[in-house]
């Protein structure tokens, strides 16, 4: 199992339990198998579609109780939430009925330090190696959607 695929994992058996305990793993991508495991029905029913091309986060998680839906990229090499991440995300999820939560897992603090400028504003970083905790970029809220990101496609 690659570097990658051992984070993808340490997300859906720590973070998640920690984070978004109860929640439901609607997608898993790798690199070697976009789409690993994708429930369009339980996304349809959250009023997403997504189409072929669209470049998925590594794992996307729905917190029922809250009703947010967790994009998580996975880092090991490249692609943190920045800015312009964010802003795509937003875009392929914007008929969400859940508030979108914009979240980095890294494996280790040190991976995290190579990315610390791009990370975005108004996102999340969660990292394998300290599981219990979550490190919020910015904002009033921690660890939730942003009024532009709320459920119902609104913003």
């Amino acid at each position: 199992m690659g570097e990658q695929n051992r984070l993808i994992k340490a997300v859906v058996e720590k973070l998640c339990p920690r984070f978004a305990s109860g929640g439901t793993v609607v997608y898993v991508g790798d690199t070697e198998n976009k789409f690993l495991h994708l429930d369009t029905a339980y996304l349809k029913k959250l009023g997403v579609a997504i189409p072929a091309s669209a470049i998925m986060p590594d794992v996307v998680i729905h917190d029922i109780k809250r009703n947010w839906l967790l994009l998580i990229e996975a880092v090991t090499s490249v692609g943190p939430v920045d800015g312009k991440r964010r802003k795509e995300l937003k875009a392929h999820f914007a008929g969400c009925k859940a508030g979108l939560v914009f979240v980095t897992a890294f494996a280790s603090r040190e991976v995290m330090r190579s990315f610390l400028t791009q990370i975005s504003w108004e996102s999340e970083v969660w990292i394998a190696e300290n599981p219990d905790h979550l490190i919020h970029f910015n904002g009033e809220r921690f660890l939730g959607p942003y009024p532009d990101v709320m459920g119902g496609g609104g913003g």
